[in-house]
């Protein structure tokens, strides 16, 4: 799936997402800036959550309330490796059954549950943006094949 959106179509986009997702784990790729953060305050919202959303930059992990429902917003930007992650619990998450919105998924690739959904956010030269859902499994497979040689 692939969108080109304008931020005041983001609440559109994310019920088209919503709709779209085949697992709760969601890895958001893009640059600083991309609309990550944006995203996820829609689709927490939309999940049916009050809560204020925000960056979990400084604090790696935010939980949100939903409806007898747990959502976990993480930011791994800062983390320096996969052992920071370890040492946090990101297993304890990812393994919950809550749903878990990732930003700066890159590091701890190699331990995400075997599905997942993959979004990449890109800013586009006129603002907009554009998204891409990935439903396939397919860059954790690689990752489980390459550490069985």
């Amino acid at each position: 799936m692939e969108i080109i959106y304008n931020i005041e179509n983001i609440n559109d986009v994310a019920k088209q997402l919503i709709a779209n997702l085949t697992t709760k784990t969601i890895l958001i790729y893009g640059d600083m800036g991309a609309g990550k953060t944006t995203i996820i305050k829609s689709i927490v919202k939309l999940l049916g959550s009050n809560d204020d959303v925000s960056s979990p930059t400084f604090s790696i992990v935010n939980e949100y309330e939903a409806d007898n429902i747990l959502i976990y917003h993480f930011d791994l930007y800062r983390i320096k490796n996969i052992e920071e992650a370890y040492s946090f619990g990101i297993e304890d998450y990812l393994f919950s059954d809550n749903w878990c919105l990732i930003e700066w998924p890159e590091k701890i690739e190699s331990i995400v549950p075997i599905y997942y959904d993959r979004i990449d956010l890109v800013q586009n030269p006129d603002n907009s943006r554009t998204l891409k859902l990935n439903n396939k499994n397919e860059f954790n497979l690689k990752n489980m094949l390459s550490n069985q040689k």
